[in-house]
Order: C-alpha cells, then structure tokens, then sequence
C-alpha cells in the first residue's frame, strides 16, 4: 500500500496566532489518523518559482487516509481557525517507490 501526503506550501500568514492556534487544534487530530509530521517550517533555500513562508509535509500510512482525515468534520473545524488569515496551496499526494 503506498503512502499518503498532506503538501502544504503557506504563501501568506496574516495573524500568526490563528496559525499557531489551528497548528494545536490540527497536530492532534491528523496524529490519530496516523500522521507523521516531515517538514514543518525550518530553514530552506528556494532555487526555482516561488519562496513560500512555511512548508509543511505530513506523512500518512496510505492516501486513503490521508484523504479521510482532510475530509474529516473535526480536520475541517481546526482549519477554519485560520483560513481566513492564511492563504496556502495544499494537496494531499500519494507516494511512490522504487521498490
């Protein structure tokens, strides 16, 4: 079964405490989907297209799951904590192997 990944690349955070609010209320819930947290932040360098602010990457046991926790009812509450404030482009991708 290939695995599943929540992208997400922050173009704009207007009010950092929504985000970190929505960052408490959404580790939990995507956690008890089987989530792993990847990339939070951090340092980078941008070689090509656009720099974005943040970067997250979430990594989920298949992309079934990873879809089913973004459509979840409790996923969705914590992330209108800040999508008003917050523009992001974020998509959920299933993984690939060499294997």
């Amino acid at each position: 079964m290939k695995k599943g990944y929540w992208v997400s690349l922050y173009f704009k955070i207007d009010n950092q405490e929504n985000i970190k609010k929505y960052s408490e209320l959404a580790t939990p819930i995507i956690k008890s989907y089987g989530g792993i947290p990847l990339v939070r932040g951090g340092e980078h360098k941008t070689f090509n297209g656009d720099d974005f602010s943040r970067t997250v990457v979430w990594e989920f046991p298949s992309y079934a799951k990873a879809l089913e926790c973004h459509s979840s009812k409790e996923y969705q509450d914590s992330w209108a904590v800040a999508k008003k404030t917050t523009k992001r482009h974020m998509q959920v991708v299933e993984g690939f192997s060499t294997e």
